[in-house]
């Protein structure tokens, strides 16, 4: 079977490069003898328009893709929808396996399925976050962290550099942040450990420190502009200058920078967390052949791995993507080492007790 293809010509001419040919005779005549549609959940730009379109009229397969802005939304339609979900592909992060696993609503990936499953950078496809019970759940497609982004015309590095300024009076009412994201960093910046894994036998003491940090951020909610859901919603704040700074991830962060606007990124003193996005098929979906088939096309090649990184802004896991990055593309997705030290990553070992207390905080400091 022949690879699928960037179209290298749209590849040089489109400055968003979200283009992609699938060129593969043989297997577009198997796609397109399918035939039907395949139903994705996923965020804002994990999938190229561009991409979308060619592969929809070369595969004969439509593709629905119903945009998503939280995992914890997510999770409540589809176990809503189980045991018969409207989706075949969502895109759940690393970190929120389990609570999807354990309530029986993703399928393992059957890799044997997937002939372009080599091109992702072991680091992250055979890591072990993303084996459990000795299946894969997930292909890894983007990753990313949870920075500290700041218009570099108001705010300095040095003001960056800590998550204090964001709970500045100096800023007051020029801030926004995802609360639930949120939650976590403060338990970080508290000295706790933000994943809960080290109180999973104590779950009294889990749920003193959520309680902790819900407190700080209700005292803190008269310093904020706006909870915010979505990238594109926080893009477009920065943009209207509505607010100066504000905890994002870093795609839609990476995506302003490459835009030319004025905006800097920090993993601050206290620490952060990153995360890994993947692709992963539902229990019981409709379409199960069609999702392994886009699935096995957006994998298909290290120029289609950075179209995604141009679309969203996160970092491809697909070996040699970086290659079809201008220069300052690869600077949005890079860190100094100073700063990448004081990252670590989402574990999911403790994320039932954590939800369990973190939703319900979460709605209460809205209501506040």
């Amino acid at each position: 079977m022949s690879k699928l293809i960037l179209n290298r010509r749209k590849l040089l001419t489109t400055a968003a490069m979200t283009g992609a040919a699938l060129a593969s005779p043989a297997y577009l005549r198997r796609a397109h003898a399918q035939g039907g549609e395949v139903n994705i959940w996923t965020y804002n730009d994990f999938v190229p328009e561009a991409f979308k379109e060619q592969f929809e009229s070369e595969t004969g397969i439509k593709v629905n893709v119903r945009l998503v802005d939280d995992q914890g939304k997510q999770f409540n339609l589809l176990a809503a929808e189980a045991p018969n979900p409207s989706v075949d592909i969502m895109t759940v992060a690393g970190h929120r396996f389990l609570q999807f696993i354990d309530s029986d609503l993703l399928a393992p990936l059957d890799t044997d399925r997937l002939s372009n499953w080599g091109n992702i950078n072991p680091t992250f496809s055979e890591s072990d976050w993303s084996t459990i019970n000795g299946e894969k759940w997930g292909a890894p497609i983007l990753s990313g962290m949870e920075v500290l982004a700041y218009n570099t015309d108001y705010v300095s590095p040095e003001e960056a550099d800590t998550w204090d300024t964001l709970f500045s009076e100096k800023y007051k009412g020029q801030t926004a942040y995802i609360i639930q994201d949120m939650m976590s960093i403060i338990m970080l910046k508290m000295g706790y450990d933000g994943n809960m894994v080290e109180y999973l036998g104590d779950p009294e003491k889990a749920e003193a420190i959520v309680e902790e940090a819900k407190q700080y951020l209700i005292e803190k909610k008269p310093l904020v502009r706006k909870y915010y859901d979505s990238g594109a919603e926080v893009q477009q704040m920065f943009v209207n200058q509505d607010i100066v700074l504000g905890h994002s991830w870093n795609g839609p962060a990476a995506a302003l920078i490459n835009d030319g606007f004025p905006l800097g990124m920090s993993i601050p003193k206290e620490g952060s967390y990153g995360f890994v996005y993947t692709y992963n098929i539902a229990k019981n979906c409709p379409n199960p052949d069609n999702a392994y088939t886009f699935l096995n096309a957006i994998l298909a090649s290290p120029e289609i791995g950075a179209a995604m990184t141009k679309a969203s802004g996160f970092i491809s896991t697909y070996k040699g993507a970086s290659e079809y990055l201008t220069d300052l593309e690869k600077k949005s997705t890079s860190f100094p080492d100073e700063q990448l030290a004081n990252l670590q990553f989402f574990r999911a070992e403790a994320n039932e007790m954590k939800y369990g207390f973190v939703d319900p905080a979460v709605e209460a400091i809205k209501a506040a």
